[in-house]
């Protein structure tokens, strides 16, 4: 993809998730990788509905501005992403309303901050971590999320939004959607018994699309006595 594709890309999916109400104002940022090893991301303080394609900020490979408008405070969540999963060229973060919500809920598992509820969660976001919260383009994200040694393309940072990242800035923001829909659904059900894909049912998944769905269930229903869990509920259900 050109430079102009990808500014063009960025201008039309960051209006698509703004106008469906996905990150409200000026929040939220886009990034993407481009072919000479720099980027291409959302301004500071830009509204993702109202982008000007020539006004994105270029990075270098090191992260340096090279053109436009001033960068996102977000550089060292994205920069830290990159780095640590090889497979990411372009990088959605969204403060959507239930994913925020999630986010801030005690009972939920670092390791798999929401459970396999749908196939289609499996297979397009997989594994999502939470992180503890950190201000807004704080560098210390950065680390957090090298921490995480690149097992997770989705993570929630607690009280703030979700982060995802794709092969593709379209698989970034079908799977940020997917991912705000499926936190959405897990409201709307907590407290109604839902059911949960089984192992069996992700181990499926998992050989028919080669999807990354180890993680989903962090650890055996089997061993789980936790009621509050939100992985399996109550035991032997």
């Amino acid at each position: 993809m050109s430079d102009v594709q990808a500014r063009e890309a960025i201008c039309r999916f960051g209006r698509s998730l703004f106008e469906r109400g996905l990150t409200p104002g000026s929040s939220g940022n886009i990034s993407m990788r481009l072919e000479d090893g720099g980027w291409l991301v959302t301004p500071t303080n830009a509204s993702l509905g109202f982008l000007d394609p020539a006004r994105l900020s270029k990075l270098d490979g090191a992260g340096n501005l090279v053109s436009g408008d001033a960068p996102t405070k977000e550089i060292p969540l994205h920069s830290a992403i990159y780095d640590t999963r090889s497979t990411a060229k372009a990088i959605v973060h969204l403060h959507s309303t239930h994913s925020v919500a999630v986010s801030m809920l005690p009972e939920i598992d670092p390791r798999a901050a929401l459970p396999p509820l749908t196939p289609y969660f499996a297979m397009r976001v997989g594994p999502c971590a939470l992180l503890p919260y950190y201000r807004p383009g704080d560098p210390a994200v950065a680390d957090a999320i090298r921490g995480l040694a690149g097992r997770y393309s989705a993570v929630l940072l607690s009280n703030h939004g979700p982060v995802v990242a794709g092969e593709s800035l379209e698989a970034a923001v079908y799977a940020t959607e997917e991912l705000e829909e499926t936190a959405k659904l897990f409201l709307l059900t907590k407290n109604l018994n839902p059911r949960f894909l089984s192992r069996a049912q992700l181990d499926d998944l998992t050989t028919h699309f080669k999807c990354e769905t180890a993680e989903l269930i962090a650890h055996d229903e089997a061993d789980c006595t936790d009621a509050g869990c939100t992985q399996h509920g109550l035991k032997g259900r």
